[in-house]
């Protein structure tokens, strides 16, 4: 981890940002916003992720993103790439060690409810672990067992929907099941999360807001929808679909983001 933070450091010449944001499909333009930008391909970083997904660049993107100081991820590594539920641990140590105190994570997702159509973005409340698996799992320390009664950061989520209502950009709120994946899920797997109190289904996230929490971060994550989950059109779901349909979800997210750093984090 050690080799990672320098190299980052260096590269960041000065720069100190306190908030970091994990960019999913749909997010990857929000880069070219950042002013002053300085950039880092996980390459040259020891223990970042070689995410093999279609749409997700691989380079750390650092300078002022509406005024603000601000560090992005551009691309992540997914449970079902390699079965590492923890393969995000590095990158997010790396960004605990340079002082990073607040993280927005980004998805993509299918949504569980009709009322939520492709092109929705949703403020996600809290989740459900549908994985099977824990990105803690082999940690020897206490701090394995994270509380996350509070996993999603009540002034991060305020601040998101100041944002959303100040720009008048529609925002849903609920709850996002992460599935191992790669696969789409099955029309009874969506009738059982729809029982089960879930409004959308993906495929990333959930490891890390718990490893962001166990680093002692502040999270809230946000879900671009591109689809409406399987069984509920009659047609079958494909990543052509949600590479089709992220960036109409992601213009609405960025809106809400530029704002929320314009406005200023909260504490």
């Amino acid at each position: 981890m050690m080799e990672a933070l320098d190299h980052l450091v260096e590269k960041l010449d000065g720069l100190a940002p306190k908030a970091a944001l994990v960019l999913g499909s749909g997010l990857g333009g929000l880069v070219d916003q950042v002013k002053d930008a300085r950039r880092v391909s996980y390459a040259e970083l020891p223990g970042f992720p070689r995410s093999g997904v279609s749409g997700h660049a691989g380079e750390v993107v650092a300078g002022h993103f509406a005024g603000t100081p601000v560090l992005m991820l551009s691309g992540r590594a997914h449970y079902y790439e390699h079965g590492n539920a923890a393969a995000m641990r590095p990158a997010l140590e790396v960004l605990a060690g340079i002082g990073i105190s607040h993280l927005i994570l980004t998805n993509a997702a299918g949504s569980v409810d009709p009322e939520m159509g492709p092109g929705s973005v949703m403020l996600i409340t809290d989740h459900i672990n549908f994985s099977g698996s824990n990105p803690l799992i082999g940690e020897p320390s206490d701090r394995r067992f994270v509380g996350l009664t509070e996993a999603y950061d009540k002034g991060l989520r305020s601040a998101i929907e100041k944002a959303a209502k100040e720009t008048g950009t529609a925002l849903h709120r609920g709850v996002y099941m992460w599935f191992s994946g790669p696969c789409f899920e099955t029309p009874a797997e969506i009738r059982m999360a729809r029982v089960m109190g879930a409004n959308a289904v993906g495929m990333s996230t959930v490891p890390e807001v718990i490893l962001a929490r166990f680093l002692g971060l502040k999270v809230a994550a946000c879900s671009v929808i591109t689809n409406l989950a399987a069984g509920m059109t009659g047609a079958e779901l494909s990543h052509q679909e949600t590479k089709d349909m992220a960036p109409v979800g992601g213009a609405r997210l960025a809106t809400i983001l530029r704002r929320v750093f314009q406005d200023g984090l909260p504490d």
